[in-house]
């Protein structure tokens, strides 16, 4: 392709730079949202457990905060994703085939797929398996630890009381709060690990580490 056309190769290697810079961007927005999740928890975890007079329910905003959160990221995600997968279309086809042209491309029609994309930008994975891959690497433990924490409060932390009448928020009864945080929870590892075809387009493959020095 450089040999046919000097100008479409200086044209693609900008166009390589320039798709980095978004992927790396996006990336950093996906890194703050997390960092802002993770801060905003530990704010509402100390609190909660400063006094025994904080009343429970705090741990279930923070809850409610983080599910939005998770709804931002994985809008942020989505986004990100567009990038990602342009580079990758890159590296398969043009840069490992000028390394090494011997196994050809990855995608023999990757040049009017790129060029598609350009002209009618689409976003490349469903928003469930978007939201289940944050789940997965970030949120599903966050998760985890504020539920665990709300659990030991209405428990452990008011000895003198029953667990479902220290769960009971104003005229909630404790039954109906519970039933309600086993749901969320319940649809939260649901939507992390059911089965999906995966639309993403992969970078790495299992083997063995090192292998590629031999």
């Amino acid at each position: 392709m450089v040999d046919q056309s000097t100008g479409l190769g200086s044209v693609l290697a900008h166009t390589y730079r320039g798709e980095m810079d978004q992927a790396t961007t996006w990336r950093s927005r996906l890194d703050q949202t997390t960092t802002w999740a993770v801060t905003v928890m530990a704010a509402i975890l100390t609190w909660a457990f400063s006094s025994p007079d904080n009343p429970h329910y705090i741990l279930l905003i923070g809850l409610g905060m983080l599910a939005a959160f998770t709804g931002i990221e994985t809008r942020r995600y989505r986004d990100y994703d567009v990038y990602r997968s342009r580079i990758r279309i890159i590296q398969q086809n043009l840069i490992a085939n000028a390394l090494d042209p011997s196994e050809g491309v990855a995608h023999s029609d990757w040049r009017r797929k790129l060029s598609e994309d350009y002209r009618r930008p689409t976003l490349k994975v469903p928003w469930g398996e978007a939201l289940a891959n944050r789940l997965r690497h970030v949120y599903l433990p966050l998760f985890g630890i504020m539920l665990a924490a709300w659990a030991f409060r209405v428990s452990v932390f008011t000895p003198d009381q029953s667990w479902l009448a220290s769960a009971a928020i104003v005229v909630i009864p404790g039954w109906a709060v519970g039933a309600v945080v086993t749901a969320f929870s319940v649809a939260v590892v649901a939507a992390a690990f059911w089965p999906r075809e995966r639309r993403a387009k992969g970078e790495f493959r299992e083997g063995e580490f090192g292998e590629w020095k031999d």
